[in-house]
């Protein structure tokens, strides 16, 4: 059944994931070593931090499945909570990356307090926030390629996202903590991050629309909806897939800012800087634009001790490998329409494990192989980024095909468990690894044994999480005829029931 979305809805509905970006890629790519050298907490309690409040989060999704699936107002079920959680995420974000003043006299326990409350304050409102917004995806449209072309909207405006905040986060915390210190500069950029997310998540609110309407409104006890959803074999293979995925992405996010900034030979990263002319020996500046967002490295090839060079150089590689992915996103678009979803997140799966193994072979002052390796793995990975969010609806459908009645919070609030478990292990592995195996010590960072190990983890370690991914999909039967036959058979049901939602 043709049932096509505006250009304005898809655009606006993309910016509900942008925001989130905010908050998940610094989390991803900057909160393990933020609570390790700004809050200068141990390796054993940063990994308590960054586990427990995502188990926690990990438990509460399936909560907010529930709360979602049976909240009804004249906004629909979804899509109210985007608009009730906005300013309340914006205060908590700027709380959590804001670290306790040395004057205010704080204990080491006040100060691990302060992080673990609001490290779960933040994931908690990230829950009741982001698992009713990706629901919300699944009751727009029933066309199964409306469905996909929205996914695609949806993650080239994540990965415009995570250009910026993989791109300017450390520049700017760089720039800020001028004349401060680093704290300082990581709480005036988180404070800008949460009113840009104060904007996206108002336009989505104000520009979609929930128009699928289940058959049968739930009724069934959470319980009942747990129990069918075990019989639902996609959606057991996702939750899987899902689990090593996103705990590939939290460790590896620690495991290359580490390898950046302790492993890569600082004077072949200021010579690739300054190829591309962002350096100055000048300690006034250049008064330039590149030089107000901290992209300029002051000073010279022989005093880069102090210097910012790695934190510009693991922004460079971060905003061409996001430039990458939405680049291959958009032009990947007709991929699953001809190949299907499975079989083509199954092969990049599969070229992504041997591009992140490749990495081990890379020399210190090899930085434009870590540039075409970087860009290479972007190619890999971004066709899998929308097709999987579009396979998760077709989870939920799944289940209404089998049972009779749509409970879609519930498997995106399922989804959402694993998508946090595997975050929280993710993160904590990556320490306990770095610990157990090479003792690493969070106050000597470049000692030879920890450095190994950010190579070990960076490369073998992120490629097993990879392979998983891959084992994980292979077990998904939803294949391009099922999905097919399935969707039919649903307009079909809806149609007869007259609930079939209105065309646009």
């Amino acid at each position: 059944m043709s049932q096509r979305l505006s250009f304005m809805e898809k655009a606006g509905y993309s910016c509900g994931d942008a925001a989130a970006n905010f908050v998940f890629m610094t989390m991803v790519l900057f909160q393990l070593n933020f609570y390790t050298d700004v809050f200068g907490l141990s390796a054993s309690t940063a990994a308590a931090i960054l586990l427990w409040p995502r188990l926690w989060d990990a438990v509460f999704d399936p909560i907010m499945g529930v709360l979602a699936d049976r909240t009804n107002t004249r906004w629909g079920k979804f899509r109210p909570w985007v608009l009730w959680t906005t300013v309340p995420w914006c205060v908590v974000m700027i709380a959590a990356y804001t670290a306790p003043d040395p004057s205010w006299g704080w204990s080491t326990g006040m100060v691990i307090a302060y992080a673990g409350i609001t490290n779960t304050l933040l994931m908690t409102l990230y829950s009741m926030n982001n698992m009713p917004y990706s629901a919300l995806g699944g009751v727009m449209t029933a066309d199964l390629n409306e469905r996909t072309k929205l996914n695609s909207y949806r993650f080239v405006s994540v990965n415009v996202a995570q250009f910026i905040v993989g791109g300017f986060t450390l520049p700017l915390v760089a720039k800020f903590a001028q004349g401060h210190d680093r704290a300082h500069g990581w709480q005036v950029t988180m404070t800008i991050w949460a009113a840009v997310c104060l904007l996206l998540f108002l336009v989505t609110f104000f520009t979609t629309k929930e128009r699928i309407k289940p058959v049968v409104e739930t009724h069934a006890s959470p319980k009942q909806d747990f129990a069918d959803l075990l019989k639902n074999g996609p959606w057991i293979a996702l939750v899987c897939y899902t689990v090593f995925n996103f705990g590939m992405l939290a460790l590896r996010g620690g495991a290359h800012y580490n390898y950046y900034h302790h492993y890569t030979d600082k004077a072949a990263m200021f010579d690739f800087v300054a190829a591309l002319g962002l350096t100055t020996p000048d300690p006034a500046g250049t008064g330039s634009l590149a030089d107000a967002l901290g992209y300029i490295v002051h000073g010279t090839r022989d005093n880069l001790a102090s210097s910012n060079v790695a934190d510009v150089f693991n922004s460079i590689l971060n905003m061409a490998g996001f430039a990458t992915t939405i680049v291959v996103i958009m032009l990947s678009a007709g991929l699953s329409a001809r190949f299907g979803k499975r079989t083509v997140a199954t092969v990049a799966f599969g070229l992504s494990t041997l591009q992140a193994c490749a990495m081990y072979l890379l020399s210190p002052t090899d930085v434009w192989g870590m540039l075409g390796l970087h860009m290479l793995g972007a190619v890999f990975y971004a066709p899998t980024i929308a097709v999987m969010w579009a396979m998760y609806a077709d989870a939920a459908d799944y289940s209404e095909w089998q049972t009779g009645r749509r409970f879609t919070g519930m498997v995106f609030a399922t989804i959402g468990f694993s998508l946090k478990a595997g975050l929280a292990l993710g993160s904590a592995a990556f320490l306990w690894l770095l610990a157990g195996f090479f003792g690493y010590d969070t106050q000597a960072p470049s000692a030879p044994n920890a450095v190994e190990g950010y190579r070990v983890m960076s490369s073998f370690v992120v490629g097993a999480l990879f392979a998983g991914c891959f084992l994980s999909l292979l077990a998904n039967k939803l294949d391009k005829r099922t999905t097919l036959k399935m969707s039919e058979e649903l307009a079909e049901r809806r149609l007869k029931a007259g609930v079939a939602p209105n065309a646009v």
